[in-house]
């Protein structure tokens, strides 16, 4: 079952790059949670520090794209380590700053955010010309997917860490772990070889697709239910009156996903990925749906495992979609809006969760996250047709974004 695991991790630069874009992708896993805590310790109110974390995730989503659009023409090296200089210069400020002057504080956000390198998208970009058949590719999307929690697991336990020490040092941590991995990315011969084939004089880029349009509108649902999920279980860890419950549920959903994408990663699928996606998307609302009940610690346990389980394979096949959706010379820009949307989705989960917390309490705040995922399904299916790859045509000569 694992077989297929063993043989795209020895492929030539497989394991380098994947664990080097997860050492590289920690910040995104740490930027959030080091912000909120630094701002904290210099005397800033939770309002301040949450709108400066906020704004560091909008920037993240809104920078995505147009430096994966600038890679698809450089090239990756020429784009993701200036990227990642200028990202740890903004969290080097903020470190600085703190919480005031308050245009400074912004402004060091801002940086951080937008110049996140797209390592997630490059590195996507990458499998093509570096594993051995669509196989492998989509073994390499599923452990991708599966792995992606480590993240978001590992990077706040980093952040608490480094701060026993200052919060100054876990913000410059942050932007250095985000310069160690990209530049071991960066510097390998795949990523230096790599070119963005011809692409169309348009502006629209990969959205002109309206296959990719569509995809990216489901997964921003399914990014409400993640950003609803982020809160609620702080929401329902109060009401538990436990130091601990917040933290368990979210270990527990990115088990779920780990243990999915793996499963889903080691076996071959019959049929099209565009015919398979909104099973898995159902499978996925059916997981969120039932956290509303939020009962007792020992069941909400399980039922946050269940409703990560179907996250990592409807990850792992939506990117399998964006290799075949794509129009040509835009497939970094493509999986770059993935993850614009996936965090776009998330932020607007998380002003969400808020507000039905305060409409409906516990159950209220997580109610979101059925409806976003139900939200995921029907578009999904309303679009179906849409999903089905058509052969591109032909670009006649590469034009300039």
């Amino acid at each position: 079952m694992m077989r297929g695991y063993v043989v795209f991790l020895r492929r030539p630069y497989a394991g380098r790059l994947l664990g080097a874009t997860l050492l590289g992708r920690l910040p995104n896993g740490m930027g959030m949670l080091a912000v909120v805590l630094h701002v904290r310790a210099d005397g800033g109110g939770y309002p301040l520090a949450g709108t400066l974390a906020a704004i560091l995730g909008l920037a993240t989503a809104a920078g995505q794209p147009v430096l994966g659009r600038a890679m698809d023409r450089f090239g990756q090296p020429r784009v993701l380590i200036p990227a990642a200089l200028a990202s740890a210069a903004g969290f080097g400020l903020l470190a600085a700053v703190g919480a005031g002057p308050l245009p400074a504080a912004v402004l060091a956000v801002v940086a951080a955010g937008f110049a996140t390198p797209p390592l997630e998208a490059g590195l996507r970009a990458l499998w093509q010309d570096v594993l051995d058949g669509p196989e492998q590719v989509d073994a390499a999307y599923a452990l991708d997917a599966a792995s992606q929690e480590l993240l978001f697991t590992f990077g706040p336990l980093l952040v608490v860490a480094a701060a026993v020490a200052s919060t100054e040092t876990a913000l410059l941590l942050t932007g250095a772990l985000g310069i160690a991995g990209t530049l071991i990315v960066a510097l390998s011969g795949p990523s230096r070889r790599w070119t963005g084939e011809p692409r169309a004089s348009d502006w629209a880029g990969p959205l002109r697709s309206p296959g990719l349009r569509v995809l990216l509108l489901s997964l921003a649902c399914a990014g409400i239910a993640l950003g609803v999920y982020a809160v609620a279980v702080v929401a329902y860890a109060e009401r538990q009156d436990s130091d601990v419950a917040s933290g368990l549920l979210l270990a527990c959903m990115a088990g779920g996903a780990l243990a999915g994408g793996i499963v889903y990663g080691a076996r071959r699928w019959a049929g099209a990925p565009h015919r398979r996606l909104p099973w898995l998307l159902a499978a996925l609302a059916a997981g969120y749906v039932p956290l509303v009940l939020a009962p007792g610690l020992a069941a909400m346990s399980v039922l946050a495992f269940a409703s990560g389980v179907f996250l990592a394979p409807v990850l792992a096949c939506s990117f399998t979609l964006v290799d075949r959706l794509a129009p040509s010379g835009t497939v970094t820009e493509a999986f770059a809006w993935v993850v614009a949307a996936v965090g776009a989705g998330s932020s607007a989960g998380s002003f969400a969760a808020g507000l039905g917390q305060d409409l409906a309490g516990v159950p209220g705040a997580f109610a979101g996250a059925g409806v976003g995922g139900v939200l995921a399904l029907v578009f999904c299916l309303a679009g179906g047709r849409t999903l089905r790859p058509h052969p591109a045509p032909a670009v006649a000569a590469k034009a300039s974004v």
